[in-house]
């Protein structure tokens, strides 16, 4: 049985690890460097660091900040924001990212997908896709742009093309429950792990560990992701993954 897969998700703002909802009302968390060691020694098993500035500055600073990154820590982390070519995945990957994540841009050019795992193979490419339950339409709506761009792609659909065009895992956050601390999406993880072939990263939801037991368990999931929680000590990875143990979920101590 594979083991399972705790992962802290760091949102980057000018060098700084920042949290907000929907990116508004940021306030500085910490130093980006420093987390990402503490996370590591705490018993994470992978970081995702998303860059949220826009400018051309901050994508800059942000593959600096990768280098010093991939010096210091020694556990895998994924990163993202604004991935819009392989020319951005390539300075990202170089800089030492042992992952690239990509999101708005692969829903508006899905080639995108397939010539970053062509150049560096599919375990390198992380595809996320953020959609949203729209009663009136009746089914899970893939949306851009932070959740804010509903599109006409469904998420089952689009799970299933992204690991056709050679991603190496999916990323998938309900927009439905982010933010809400009520618990993931389960039944709709259990779905897409039902249908794919590869792993599945539960985002969005996380208010207790058992949230994330559930969503290791009922919801067939490969690895949960969170932020406040961890940010601000309201969960322990300790305690998460003895509790994690505990329900019979095999997982890294």
């Amino acid at each position: 049985m594979l083991a399972k897969r705790i992962i802290p998700c760091l949102d980057v703002k000018d060098g700084a690890v920042v949290k907000g909802i929907n990116f508004e009302g940021l306030r500085e968390v910490g130093d980006p460097v420093e987390m990402g060691a503490w996370y590591g020694a705490q018993g994470a098993d992978e970081l995702v660091y998303l860059d949220i500035s826009a400018s051309r500055e901050g994508r800059s600073t942000f593959t600096g900040l990768v280098r010093r990154i991939s010096e210091r820590i020694d556990i895998p982390f994924t990163v993202g924001g604004g991935i819009s070519s392989l020319a951005d995945a390539a300075r990202l990957l170089d800089a030492g990212a042992d992952k690239i994540t990509v999101n708005t841009a692969a829903v508006l050019r899905p080639e995108l997908i397939s010539e970053i795992a062509a150049a560096y193979g599919s375990q390198f490419v992380v595809a996320a896709i953020d959609a949203r339950f729209v009663p009136e339409d009746g089914f899970w709506r893939v949306t851009t742009h932070g959740g804010k761009t509903p599109t006409d792609r469904e998420l089952f659909s689009w799970a299933r093309e992204v690991q056709e065009r050679g991603a190496g895992e999916i990323l998938f956050t309900s927009m439905n429950h982010d933010g809400t601390r009520n618990g993931y999406a389960v039944a709709e993880y259990a779905a897409l792990s039902e249908r794919l072939s590869i792993p599945v990263i539960a985002s969005g939801g996380a208010g207790s560990i058992g949230h994330i037991v559930e969503v290791l368990s009922a919801g067939k999931a490969d690895a949960a992701l969170a932020a406040s929680i961890f940010h601000f000590g309201e969960i322990s990875i300790p305690a998460l993954k003895q509790s994690l143990r505990e329900a019979g979920i095999a997982v890294r101590l």
